[in-house]
């Protein structure tokens, strides 16, 4: 019978070395050093800075409507050789031939006022005109003209963005970092995978261990009548069972491995480590503090204020689209024609002209004021619905403080259960070795100790994954204090 279990004990032996993980260098990683990984290698951070960029680039733009704007334009050469059409003085018409050179270069200059939408503009001209039928050459130009153009009455697209563009930006940048914030929580979730996988292969080398002495011990118990056939036969059951733990602990840490590996950007096939992250018990959370962080650091906040300038945006958009539109225009510089180009600079004309266009809806079916009403209606809507997201914005902070505060406390509870789980596993394998407990309560502590270790390993993920949201919704440091910044 003796011989019997030490061949089981062997057959066991090699079975679980064909589950045995290659034996490559190991890294070792603490979840702050995964988390900076993850921002700085993953690709959800590489898409986070294309963003960013795209978000700058476009602010640039923005800001370029605002300045002045130089532009050269031309035609040259402006060459012309066919027939074209002349009506002679009795109002027939012949076919002449033409054979000409228009050529022209204008330099033009604009300036946007943002507080009045209107636009200074000066520009000047210089045309050359070439006949090579007649073997003449003509210049025409403008050394310098200055205007002005201003809508009446019309909607002020450039005051508006001033207003709203900056807000979009610093949504943006806002924006970014919580995407940071973003991947701290997802690769958080990552790192306790593979960290309950690792306890989980831990606890089932352990139980394979202690299982197998116990049936050694259990075997010399058997060949001297102490025990039954079938509690022996349990145990060799309870080794199988701990066997075919080991072997899918090892399946679920590739796994975890694998996921964690990818995300946060790590080539090769070095093994992972990861230590037990510790509890930062002394780090304090108030809920004021929390929500005042959150109103002056999310996008949220930003976007509140941003969806409400551009509802009244549309209504003023509405209002100035509507009924009345004029457009004044002033110029005044100087122009000339001439034989030769210096000509053209030598005592030029005076040149004016004003100009007011209108134009007056004389009957629209209520199209005007359709429109305006529904802007205004569209207005009070977003003051509703922001109002409301204001509401749950706030509750989420408050529920999200409150949970982390209870996975403090939580966390302490499930250390002093781990200690006395184990404990009492270590007391049950002593009476069972000395004959007084049976195997049904033997495996219960069994039962008892796996399941609170790995409801540490749990309390630990619920309260860094609070932690971590904590700081997604108030881009806040709570460890060091201070506004989260990258």
């Amino acid at each position: 019978m003796r011989g019997k279990f030490l061949f089981m004990g062997l057959l066991i032996m090699v079975t679980l070395e064909g589950f045995a993980l290659p034996k490559t260098d190991t890294l070792k990683f603490t979840l702050q050093q995964v988390v900076e990984m993850a921002k700085a290698n993953s690709i959800a951070a590489k898409q986070a800075i294309t963003v960013k960029e795209t978000k700058y680039w476009e602010w640039r733009t923005f800001k370029s409507n605002y300045q002045p704007q130089l532009a050269l334009e031309g035609i040259l050469p402006g060459y012309t050789k066919t027939y074209t059409q002349v009506q002679q003085p009795n109002g027939s018409i012949l076919f002449q031939p033409v054979h000409y050179d228009n050529s022209s270069l204008t330099l033009n200059f604009s300036q946007s006022i943002a507080a009045t939408g209107g636009t200074v503009y000066g520009t000047t001209q210089l045309q050359r005109f070439d006949d090579f039928d007649r073997n003449s050459v003509l210049y025409n130009g403008i050394p310098y003209g200055i205007g002005y153009t201003q809508p009446l009455l019309q909607f002020n697209s450039l005051k508006w963005d001033k207003k709203i563009e900056p807000l979009k930006f610093n949504e943006s940048k806002q924006v970014f970092i919580e995407t940071q914030e973003k991947i701290s929580i997802t690769v958080t979730e990552y790192f306790f995978d593979l960290l309950l996988a690792q306890v989980n292969l831990n606890i089932a080398d352990l139980n394979y261990g202690n299982t197998k002495r116990i049936l050694t011990i259990a075997g010399t118990k058997f060949e001297l009548g102490k025990i039954s056939k079938n509690e022996m036969l349990q145990l060799q059951l309870e080794v199988l069972n701990a066997q075919k733990a080991v072997g899918t602990a090892k399946r679920d840490v590739e796994i975890a491995t694998l996921n964690l590996r990818s995300y946060i950007g790590i080539e090769g096939d070095d093994r992972i480590k990861l230590d037990m992250p510790a509890v930062v018990a002394q780090m304090t959370v108030i809920t004021e503090k929390v929500l005042a962080e959150a109103f002056e650091n999310r996008s949220d906040a930003i976007g509140f204020i941003r969806r409400l300038a551009e509802a009244k945006r549309d209504v003023a958009k509405a209002k100035g689209e509507n009924g009345l539109v004029a457009t004044l225009s002033a110029n005044l510089g100087f122009s000339n024609a001439a034989n030769s180009a210096f000509d053209i600079y030598r005592s030029p004309k005076n040149q004016q002209s004003v100009e007011l266009k209108l134009a007056i809806p004389v009957m629209d079916w209520g199209r005007s004021k359709s429109r305006t009403k529904t802007a205004q209606a569209n207005e009070q809507f977003i003051t509703y619905a922001v109002e409301q997201d204001k509401q749950t914005f706030k509750q989420q902070i408050v529920t999200q403080v409150t949970l982390f505060n209870m996975m403090k406390e939580q966390i302490l509870l499930t250390d002093e259960a781990e200690n006395i789980a184990a404990e009492k596993y270590k007391i049950a394998s002593e009476r069972y070795v000395l004959g007084n407990l049976s195997i049904t309560d033997l495996s219960i502590a069994f039962q008892e100790n796996d399941r609170a270790k790995r409801d540490y390993v749990s309390s630990l993920r619920d309260f860094w994954g609070a932690y971590y949201q904590l700081r997604y919704l108030s881009l806040y440091d709570f460890e060091k204090n201070r506004k989260i910044t990258y």
